[in-house]
């Protein structure tokens, strides 16, 4: 490792080599822009959905289109609401609306609607709430549009109802049609926002920091040109078909990105004006630098590049797409942090830091500085500030396990939005397990006859799922007369194409909560007892599940598997990297431990704020995944940082004094780093998804404690304590 660390820094120090360095990243740019697309312009949003397609609830849904085939895609539902009863005048507009609805007037793009206005008032009733305040009409889009499409057409059908005559109505549009325009909306303009605020914001820290306006600048300036590269080498492995891009994970990685490289930017010019005082010549000052530094940045990307590598193991696609963009983002970030910034600075030199250029042999008198005096108070009691630091991280963890999550990831959006305030409104006026019924599936392994010892069997299996707790109704009511054919059977009952039939369950909790999540797992399991105490045979019959809570049932379950891979996995590659870094196991399960402890206390103190002054009920459960890894990869940084100064430090003093000097000498670049990489990540805060504010809110305050407290205090009081053990 020494052996290419002074090559390295022997080739990015020469004014030879940083220059073929620059003109390197500047063609890749150019070629990139040139034949590659934007990652934007791939990119798609991720499914609450397997990577395999393969899940219970999956299986049911492929069984019950291939059985109940439609022309049909996305649902729009509708949802009209007066403060009281709805008057003749109001259903009269709603009447209208309908009758547009099934003309040739309706926009292109909507498939077909139910047909309101042809309905009897006995049948119209049934669409509206029990107090009858609340229609709900629903109209299906076609197949297989464009997310652009599908917003058009429902801005084109708000523009024609909104323009109309509504009579004091309120109207919205919910359901997946309108989540997705809606989120189509709230993203049109976002990503701008982030970049820009992302940019504005580091660019006045380092001012802060530096008071140089090179030093301000040129930063971004090599932060624009890594992201350039990355971006387009994303896009052209997505035009390729070799990843799948997910728009969330390019907004996280450009905060990610812009982030690390400012870091890393703080590392080097740390030691390189440190070393500029000592040397004469720039390119030596750099070589020296470099030498030095090249291993920990190194190792530093490595551990994030190994952290989001684990990603790839996960099968849930929100997790899963996240590994493809953050691999290459690191990889770049990694190859840029080792080679453009330090043939930046070395053409650059001294005059990068004017006005307060680093003259030569001008070292600063050592005094008693806020670092140094944390180094030396950490040092000369170890056990008592490691100990008082443990206690106080552990009881801030403590909250993390009273945590609710939330598998209704619609309360992340903002209140405002259409898409919200109508699943509200359906949540408060209709029942609520007809939000979101369930489907059964009987499948069949021979052709299936209505015969009336078939529909006797059935008759059993209905009663059987109608008693089952949780379950409200069941529907059609299954009685013997199917088997007659005085009487028409209900639609879509019997499959036409395959040997199956479909029934509907309506459950009495709310779609997205775990009681009806627990009565669709019970189903589940009692599956087989069902059909054969109904007198099927489970050899030749099954039941499937399909709708919204089969689906969130299967979600919870990816997630609780991805979670526990994902943190074991990234805990034990993490671990065994920082003790061939480290070349100490104890120093390594010390750096290991404080980062997880770090986390856990990050997620309690952030439970504590939400559940206590945003007055948050759950959150997220993709939250702690999230967190997970970007907290322990980025934690890396600031721990290898400080421990490669401290064995560098050891070569001269003893261990105590090399802890001490290292805290002295890092403490003020390391919070530096650390507060301009959780300001960065609160850039996320303003982000419309709740989802997004919760995230970025989270990173911050992990951040910070990294900083201020891991780092500073407890990480130096444990190697200090170790030894003397």
């Amino acid at each position: 490792m020494n052996s290419f660390s002074n090559k390295l820094a022997s080739v990015v120090s020469s004014r030879k080599g940083s220059i073929t360095i620059i003109v390197i990243w500047l063609a890749a740019i150019i070629a990139l822009t040139l034949i590659a697309p934007s990652a934007k312009q791939t990119a798609q949003s991720s499914q609450e959905a397997s990577i395999y397609n393969n899940t219970p609830s999956a299986t049911a849904k492929m069984l019950a289109e291939k059985g109940f085939p439609s022309d049909d895609g996305l649902t729009a539902l509708l949802v009209f609401h007066n403060e009281a009863e709805i008057t003749d005048k109001q259903l009269e507009a709603i009447r209208s609306i309908s009758q547009w609805l099934a003309s040739d007037e309706k926009p292109q793009q909507i498939a077909s609607a139910v047909p309101f206005h042809q309905f009897p008032l006995n049948v119209q009733k049934q669409f509206y709430s029990e107090d009858n305040t609340t229609i709900m009409l629903n109209a299906a889009l076609q197949k297989d549009l464009e997310s652009g499409d599908i917003h058009n057409a429902l801005e084109e059908l708000r523009s024609h109802i909104e323009g109309g005559e509504l009579a004091g109505l309120q109207f919205e549009i919910t359901g997946p049609a309108g989540i997705a325009s809606d989120t189509i909306a709230l993203f049109s303009n976002a990503d701008l926002i982030l970049l820009f605020a992302t940019i504005g914001l580091i660019l006045i820290i380092l001012i802060v920091i530096y008071r140089s306006p090179l030093l301000s600048v040129i930063p971004l300036i090599i932060a624009g040109a890594v992201y350039q590269v990355t971006d387009r080498l994303i896009g052209l492995a997505a035009q390729n078909g070799l990843i799948i891009v997910d728009k969330q994970a390019l907004s996280i990685m450009m905060i990610l990105l812009f982030a690390v490289l400012t870091d890393y930017c703080l590392f080097i010019l740390s030691r390189y004006r440190e070393e500029l005082r000592k040397l004469g010549s720039k390119h030596d000052a750099m070589n020296i630098t470099m030498s030095r530094l090249s291993e920990p940045i190194l190792f530093s990307g490595a551990t994030i590049f190994a952290a989001v590598l684990v990603l790839f193991l996960a099968v849930f696609q929100a997790y899963h797409y996240f590994a493809p963009v953050f691999s290459i983002a690191v990889a770049v970030i990694l190859l840029g942090g080792l080679t453009l910034i330090p043939a930046v600075f070395t053409l650059v030199g001294r005059k990068a830091f004017w006005p307060f250029v680093p003259k030569l042999g001008a070292q600063k008198k050592e005094k008693l500085g806020y670092w140094s005096r944390i180094g030396a108070f950490v040092t000369k009691r170890p056990a008592v500030v490691a100990s008082v630091m443990i206690v106080l991280l552990l009881g801030a963890s403590w909250n993390a396990s009273k945590i609710n999550f939330s598998f209704n990831l619609l309360k992340s959006f903002p209140e405002e939005l259409s898409s919200r305030q109508g699943f509200e409104l359906m949540e408060e006026h209709f029942p609520k397990g007809k939000l979101a019924p369930v489907t059964v599936i009987l499948k069949s392994k021979n052709p299936i006859e209505l015969s009336e010892p078939f529909i006797d069997k059935l008759d059993k299996l209905a009663v059987q799922l109608q008693q089952t707790a949780g379950i409200s109704e069941l529907s059609p009511a299954i009685t013997p007369q199917l088997a007659n054919d005085a009487q028409p059977l209900p639609r879509n009952f019997l499959s036409e194409h395959e040997p199956m039939l479909k029934l509907q369950l309506t459950l009495k909790d709310h779609p997205y909560e775990k009681e009806a999540l627990a009565v669709v797992k019970q189903l589940r399991e009692d599956s087989a007892k069902l059909l054969k105490d109904s007198g099927f045979d489970p050899a030749l019959y099954s039941l499937h599940f399909a709708g919204q809570t089969a689906e969130q049932l299967d979600v919870r379950d990816m997630n609780q598997r991805d979670t526990l891979i994902i943190f074991s996995v990234i805990t034990l590659i993490i671990a065994i990297m920082l003790i061939f870094q480290a070349k100490s196991i104890a120093v390594a399960l010390a750096m290991m431990g404080t980062m997880l402890l770090s986390y856990a206390a990050a997620l309690g103190i952030s439970w504590t704020i939400f559940s206590t002054f945003f007055s948050y009920d759950a959150v997220s459960y993709r939250l702690p995944v999230y967190s997970f890894v970007f907290l322990i990869a980025l934690g890396v940084d600031y721990n290898i940082m400080l421990v490669s100064r401290v064995l560098e430090e050891s070569k001269h003093h003893s261990w105590n004094e090399a802890i001490a000097s290292a805290v002295a000498k890092t403490g003020g670049v390391i919070s530096s780093a650390g507060t301009i990489l959780a300001a960065t990540f609160c850039v996320l805060m303003t982000q419309p998804l709740q989802e997004l504010f919760l995230f970025g809110f989270i990173m911050a305050v992990g951040i910070l404690l990294d900083t201020f407290v891991i780092r500073a205090m407890l990480l130096p009081s444990l190697l200090a304590w170790l030894i003397k053990r």
